[in-house]
């Protein structure tokens, strides 16, 4: 198993439920997108060139997607690169103007993800490995490449895994409950 498949079989194990899932493609791109602005705005102009917060942690969040799947961190660079503007808009308004929107966004965000953990009644993945903030967007990229038809060995692969760890959680569980 690639260290990919393995980090998406993780983080799949507490996204079994359709419901959990579509709020996902919702919820994480709001809060990927909330921390693009609320980092945006904190960098140093070199020859005119803002390099921003957001900027490092995009070049490094990408690096370790490539470094996962060459496929996917591409894609991810491409939605990152288009995102990233809007974001950087957004940090140059004022202090006010720009905290409401990127905590709003922040918030609605986690708000969406929470009602998707509610259908699944699982906690998120992130409370049980901090892997789990860097793996979400990566996995609603790959939900959303699976939706459109392609990697199905890869996918077949990440849920026979996950509903081998869901139900090795769940037996976890159950013991610790009668103990």
């Amino acid at each position: 198993m690639t260290k990919l498949e393995q980090l998406l079989s993780q983080y799949a194990a507490y996204h079994l439920d359709q419901k959990n899932v579509l709020t996902h493609f919702i919820g994480i791109p709001l809060i990927v997108f909330s921390i693009m602005c609320l980092t945006a705005r904190l960098g140093v102009s070199i020859s005119g060139f803002d390099i921003t917060l957001s900027l490092i942690l995009i070049v490094v969040t990408t690096l370790y997607y490539l470094s996962l799947d060459r496929i996917f961190g591409l894609i991810m660079l491409i939605i990152f690169a288009m995102s990233y503007p809007f974001a950087y808009k957004i940090a140059q308004l004022d202090l006010t103007m720009w905290l409401a929107l990127s905590i709003g966004i922040f918030v609605l965000g986690w708000a969406i993800q929470f009602i998707g953990h509610f259908y699944e009644k699982k906690k998120p993945a992130f409370m049980d490995d901090i892997v789990g903030l860097a793996i979400g967007p990566l996995f609603v990229l790959a939900e959303f490449v699976f939706l459109l038809g392609f990697r199905k060995a890869l996918e077949e692969r990440m849920l026979i895994e996950a509903r081998k760890q869901r139900a090795e959680m769940e037996s976890k569980n159950l013991h610790s409950v009668s103990s």
